[in-house]
């Protein structure tokens, strides 16, 4: 089956049809995505309002399902949880309940990234509506057509301005819902939790430097990350290898039981914060003694002390000693006992609900806007 044009054109008078419905299209759909345009933005600012920094806030049960491993609540107040009760009942510590401290609230990273790409996302809508000429009437652009065998430069040009940021707003709506979908297989959680653990001073009393407490989202829901770590170099005491051998104990199965990690102490832990403080505190005092010394002897013969000199050397020092202090907090460790507590958030539920239409919408707008221009469209 064929589409023809009746009465049939002569063949010189063709093309300049074509080009003429072509254009026409064209200044149609650029018509039809300014108001696409404009409800993007508007559901944007709708995904923005779930996760702005409104009280209440959204209280949340963290309970681990059939058995008081977990048991606590916490309220999240836009990207960090403001405050909370934890108690845990781990069986490689002891029992112990923990609050959120109200003046050291937790920001939980992904959602952070995730408000970024939304501010981003709602700039980028509004630049685009701004920069974004509206389109020619149908009828004007009949008449530039039909005296022209190509279709008007400015319509071409709005339509190539509107498809690259119509690409630049879906890769932030693809990354913004990879963040809300999280890392996958569920038993699983990315890699960040040993540099990225809660420190001890975001609880009431503070945590275990054995204890790596770590928050993180999946399937739109906040979760919870236990674990009991273990140094790779602690000694093993004859009865515990004994009581392995023969079976009477055995050591706790999870998925990363046999797995060396490297993790760095968050910081105002125990681990490696008392030498490197000694030591800092008497370089700071032996700096002091010096500087006291120097200007002192200035003083006597009647000199000028720059000090650009000494500032270079206290930032060099400094940076040396911030490195150290790292190194210092690192260690290889195994984890003992892990535990994983899933919190339903409703509010990341609509969220991602929303995100997902918004971005439907965004590539159903720019597969239709590549085949008008002719080009391809690879989703």
């Amino acid at each position: 089956m064929s589409v023809e044009i009746w009465p049939a054109l002569p063949p010189e008078q063709l093309q300049p049809a074509i080009d003429q419905t072509q254009q026409l299209e064209l200044s149609w759909l650029l018509s039809e995505l300014h108001s696409t345009l404009h409800s993007l933005k508007s559901g944007l600012e709708d995904c923005y309002a779930l996760l702005a920094p409104v009280d209440p806030g959204s209280t949340l049960v963290v309970s681990t399902p059939r058995n008081e491993v977990v048991k606590g609540h916490i309220t999240r107040i836009g990207t960090r949880i403001v405050k909370g009760t934890l108690t845990l009942r781990l069986r490689t510590h002891p029992q112990q309940t923990y609050t959120i401290s109200p003046t050291a609230p937790i920001s939980i990273a992904p959602l952070t990234t995730l408000n970024a790409l939304l501010t981003h996302s709602i700039e980028l809508v509004t630049l685009t509506l701004t920069y974004a000429t509206p389109p020619p009437s149908p009828s004007r652009a009949s008449k530039s057509s039909s005296s022209s065998n190509r279709p008007s430069s400015p319509a071409h040009s709005t339509a190539t301005f509107l498809a690259a940021q119509l690409l630049l707003l879906s890769q932030s709506l693809t990354e913004a819902l990879s963040l809300l979908k999280g890392p996958q297989p569920l038993t699983a959680s990315d890699a960040t939790w040993v540099s990225k653990s809660c420190a001890p001073d975001h609880f009431v009393p503070s945590t275990n430097r054995d204890l790596s407490i770590h928050w993180g989202v999946q399937d739109s829901s906040l979760v919870l990350w236990l674990r009991a770590l273990e140094p790779a170099d602690a000694p093993v005491s004859v009865g515990l290898k004994f009581a392995l051998a023969i079976g009477t104990a055995r050591r706790i199965e999870h998925d990363e039981a046999d797995q060396l990690f490297v993790y760095t102490y968050p910081e105002n832990t125990e681990a490696g914060t008392s030498n490197a403080g000694s030591n800092s505190g008497s370089s700071n005092n032996n700096n002091n003694n010096h500087s006291s010394s120097t200007n002192a002897e200035d003083k006597k013969n009647g000199k000028q002390h720059s000090g650009g000199a000494g500032n270079a050397a206290k930032g060099l020092q400094n940076s040396s000693r911030n490195k150290e202090d790292h190194r210092a907090n690192e260690v290889q460790v195994y984890v003992r006992e892990k535990v994983r507590v899933e919190s339903a958030d409703p509010s990341l539920l609509s969220l991602s609900a929303k995100l997902g239409a918004l971005n439907y919408t965004l590539e159903l707008a720019r597969a239709n806007l590549a085949a008008v221009m002719g080009e391809s469209f690879d989703g």
